[in-house]
């Protein structure tokens, strides 16, 4: 059986290796991690990840247009960022997880699995 496989959108060096480091730890399959959303974009359109992480603002521009096309895909998104509240993220994708930086590893596995768990 394959991992799912979890594209990493995040332009803050330190956060996005760590980021990756805990999900491919954790057993899964990283794509990523991708800085800006050409290249997150990129990657989504030659292989569809189970999950997406992506933080809202990237090198080249607001995240939203990417989010909207992985939602419509049917592929959950976990947005995590330290720019945006979860209210704010909210109000437009109601149905996405959201998370603050820093957020601990911990926490962001078992939103992961509950993501994939409940899709």
């Amino acid at each position: 059986m394959t991992q799912p496989k979890i594209l990493v959108a995040e332009d803050e060096f330190i956060i996005a290796f760590d980021l990756c480091d805990t999900v491919e730890e954790a057993g899964f399959d990283v794509e990523g991690p991708h800085t800006g959303i050409s290249s997150a974009m990129l990657a989504y359109q030659k292989e569809k990840p189970d999950l997406a992480i992506l933080d809202v603002e990237l090198d080249d521009g607001n995240v939203f247009p990417l989010a909207q096309k992985l939602i419509e895909e049917d592929i959950p998104v976990i947005f995590h960022s330290g720019q945006f509240s979860s209210d704010e993220v909210k109000k437009r994708f109601p149905h996405a997880h959201t998370l603050s930086k820093p957020c601990p590893p911990s926490v962001m596995l078992k939103t992961v699995n509950k993501a994939l768990a409940a899709h």
